[in-house]
């Protein structure tokens, strides 16, 4: 368990969650040899959350370096009142998802990936769907492209107004 020996500091302002971890096997003429992935997810439940997929031969290796990937990978999601602004479709690879707003007191209706990114990322009431693919991977993907692209009103007010385009008519001011 070399991997990472410098940076061994605890991010206490994150909680972590492995999502899963997949064991791959080829065999040689000795025997089989087995080969782990890790899909973890950082958060701190205030709108910031990261997602790292790590490789190795031995499993505690292969999370380690799953947080360092997830540590880097880090987004901030706008949450507006504990849901996210508005609907939006995320696509990964050949899976898309439907992340739709909730009314308060709803919770969070989702698949165990999805479920996951958002409990991490601090949203309390959302509903999605998984379209397509469901492999695990992809999803969390697709979770994580709709989750960038959400923009809060005032984002779309000031994009807006940088280009000159008024929202009302979609013309020049």
């Amino acid at each position: 368990m070399t991997f990472n020996r410098r940076n061994d500091r605890q991010d206490s302002e994150f909680e972590e969650k492995m999502l899963f971890v997949n064991r791959t096997s080829k065999t040689y003429q000795g025997g089989r040899r087995f080969r782990f992935a890790a899909l973890v997810i950082l958060g701190d439940r205030n709108g910031r959350v990261g997602m790292g997929i790590g490789k190795a031969k031995e499993v505690p290796v292969a999370i380690e370096k799953a947080k360092t990937v997830a540590r880097k990978n880090m987004i901030t999601v706008p949450v507006d009142g504990g849901t996210i602004p508005h609907d939006i479709v995320g696509e990964g690879t050949t899976s898309r998802v439907l992340l739709k707003r909730a009314a308060p007191g709803t919770g969070v209706i989702a698949g165990t990936v999805p479920r996951s990114i958002a409990e991490l990322a601090g949203i309390t009431d959302m509903l999605s769907k998984e379209l397509g693919s469901r492999n695990q991977i992809n999803v969390a993907y697709a979770v994580f492209d709709g989750l960038k692209k959400l923009r809060t009103p005032q984002q779309v007010r000031e994009l807006l107004d940088s280009e000159g385009v008024s929202p009302l008519t979609g013309g020049s001011l």
